[in-house]
């Protein structure tokens, strides 16, 4: 209100964003977020647009360098940019595809069958959210080159040098706007997992990276594609057999699949459309899991391995590695970041094809065929004993509190956004804990000693351990199948442990089973771990730090006559002490729990929970220096 008259809404209220202005306005329509994960997405775009040169046969050589001046460089030999003129716009081919959105070659497809940027926006986007950028092209036996800022050309396209007739391609170089992002350095490994999975996908493709700023370099080169894609997954896993690789062709749409169990008991399948990682599945993956799941029983029935019942999807994908990957002329993705494939006549093809090439395998190769049912068939009986173990927890905990674990604390607010759940490490500190917190919002569940490793366990043996049945329980939404997060208690699920070694192992063995069992809560941001001090220094009132470093710059800064206390455990603090550290929204800290890349999780896990000891030693021995434990 102005002037005592409102605002109108006519015609001149009607703004429009010319050019690149929209993305810069709304960046994250674009590429998700302006922190980390959009920051990275920018080096994403660039690079899919060589694989898409890869993939039309035309690039076998992929280049990306962090420079040391903060800019990225991405340089590959495929055909190059057109920087012929365009016959509408009357200016360099170049200059129209990255000042212009949705301009590009992959609409017609003539330049491109196939491709991963479809939407003509990733060059554009990148320039629009970039302080500056060069795009230079070596095709002709000359080299033209533009420059851009924020989108900007400063220049018309010029030739500034000579090349090789036969030389050609495209390098990128960009400077990503401090303006626009929270973060623009750059994590080399953040980027190394996105490079290895693209030459995995891309067969004969080289990739190199380079960080002149750290000296580290690593190149990619997998001519086994996903056969080596799914040995590298299972290296910290017993593997019950060589590789299953087929690749088909039908209605247009290649696709191409490759299986291996292990002696595990975690179901892990990887989707990919044109070389995107589609995080959220789609209709390729439902396809493939119907298939194998029909597949599987068919065979177990006509070897009379199984009579009268059907084997279940999800005892059919126990200890699975797969990784599914098609190709496509016109994916249809939801949002611009490509994390699920909404096309309906892939989950057909998709289904035909796995049916004909795995029933063919299975033919061929009976006797990994009977391992591979052998261990669903094995799953099954876990699973019914697992259907028995939740009937007992239920009849157990139908006497303690409305069916809920008798030492849960529950909290009395109904309203689902300010509900929090603390899982807290052992009786003592539980007990502090329900002195200390806000019983209107604040629920604790205390858990003794270490719960069980999932890792290494089946869904029937950890559904017989108590610590995980009261999780279970407590947290409402379910596991595995049957998981709902409609049911889902409480809106944060706070991790709180000791800060010593005991402490850290047991906030993996949690996060390991979260990751397992409900990763849809990490997912779906849910779950967080607190961060209780490590000293309290007291002059004239009370200071706490959380690290090595913070105690001695506190200790400097104070001066002489501190009592400096170490918190041996969250059990050691009076109940006032752990609200205001550790459990007082106003003043503790806690970290948000996120899959920043779901293949590098599941190694990760796989290393740090499995069976694979040297692998976890080497990790130990990298990583040792970044700890902040009290040993």
């Amino acid at each position: 209100m102005t002037d005592g008259k409102k605002d109108e809404y006519d015609a001149e209220s009607i703004k429009v964003l010319e050019g690149l202005e929209g993305v810069r306005k709304r960046p994250a329509m674009y590429i998700g977020s302006t922190g980390k994960e959009g920051l990275h997405h920018l080096v994403y775009e660039i690079v899919d647009n060589a694989v898409d040169e890869a993939l039309a046969g035309e690039c076998d050589t992929i280049k990306i360098t962090l420079n040391k001046d903060g800019s990225v460089t991405v340089e590959d030999n495929g055909r190059g940019i057109p920087v012929e003129m365009h016959p509408v716009y009357k200016k360099s081919a170049m200059e129209v595809i990255v000042t212009k959105l949705h301009a590009g070659g992959k609409f017609d497809n003539k330049a491109y069958a196939v491709s991963g940027g479809l939407h003509g926006v990733g060059i554009s986007v990148v320039a629009a959210l970039s302080k500056k950028m060069t795009a230079e092209v070596r095709k002709n036996g000359n080299i033209y080159s533009q420059t851009y800022k924020i989108g900007v050309p400063q220049d018309s396209v010029k030739i500034i040098g000579k090349c090789a007739q036969e030389e050609k391609g495209t390098t990128i170089t960009f400077f990503p706007d401090e303006e626009i992002f929270s973060t623009v350095k750059f994590e080399f490994s953040t980027l190394i997992n996105r490079f290895r999975e693209i030459a995995f996908l891309n067969a004969g493709l080289k990739i190199i990276f380079k960080d002149e700023n750290t000296g580290k370099k690593e190149d990619f080169h997998f001519e086994g594609g996903l056969v080596e894609f799914v040995k590298w997954l299972n290296k910290s896993k017993e593997a019950l057999h060589k590789p299953v690789y087929f690749k088909r062709e039908m209605e247009g749409i290649i696709m191409e699949a490759a299986i291996q169990y292990n002696e595990g008991y975690q179901e892990n399948i990887f989707g990919f459309v044109n070389t995107i990682n589609t995080v959220e599945g789609g209709t390729h993956v439902a396809g493939f899991r119907t298939a194998l799941t029909r597949v599987i029983n068919d065979y177990v029935k006509k070897k009379g391995l199984l009579k009268d019942d059907s084997l279940m999807g999800e005892d059919t994908r126990e200890g699975l590695t797969a990784i599914i990957s098609i190709k496509i002329s016109h994916p249809q993705f939801e949002g611009q970041t490509k994390t699920k494939l909404g096309n309906s006549e892939v989950k057909g093809v998709v289904d035909s094809a796995v049916t004909a090439a795995l029933g063919e395998f299975f033919e061929e190769n009976p006797p990994i065929a009977k391992r591979i049912c052998e261990k669903s068939l094995d799953a099954a009986k876990a699973r019914l004993a697992a259907k028995k173990a939740k009937e007992l927890v239920r009849r157990k905990n139908a006497f303690s509190l409305g069916g809920l674990p008798g030492k849960l604390a529950d909290c009395a607010s109904r309203k689902f956004e300010e509900t929090e759940l603390y899982l807290v490490e052992g009786e003592s500190a539980g007990g502090s804990a329900k002195q200390s917190r806000n019983k209107h919002n604040q629920a604790i569940l205390p858990l003794k000693g270490k719960i069980l490793n999932i890792e290494k366990a089946n869904i029937s043996k950890a559904l017989s351990s108590e610590e995980i049945a009261n999780m279970i329980t407590v947290i409402g939404a379910g596991v595995g199948e049957q998981f709902d997060i409609e049911k889902l208690r409480y809106n944060k699920i706070i991790i709180m442990t000791d800060a010593d070694v005991d402490g850290e192992h047991i906030k993996v063995l949690i996060l390991t089973f979260f990751f397992r069992f409900m990763p849809k809560l990490i997912e779906n941001g849910n779950i967080f771990v607190a961060l209780p001090p490590l000293f309290r220094i007291r002059k004239k009132e009370d200071y706490y730090v959380y690290t090595e470093d913070e105690l001695k710059k506190m200790s400097e800064k104070l001066g002489a006559n501190t009592i400096v206390t170490r918190f041996k455990g969250l059990g050691e603090m009076s109940s006032d002490q752990l609200w205001e550290t550790t459990m007082d929204p106003k003043t503790r800290k806690i970290k948000k729990i996120f899959i920043e890349d779901a293949i590098e999780a599941d190694a990760t896990f796989s290393m740090l929970m499995g069976d694979d000891v040297q692998s976890r030693k080497e990790f130990i021995q990298e990583n040792a220096r970044d700890a902040n434990l009290d040993i």
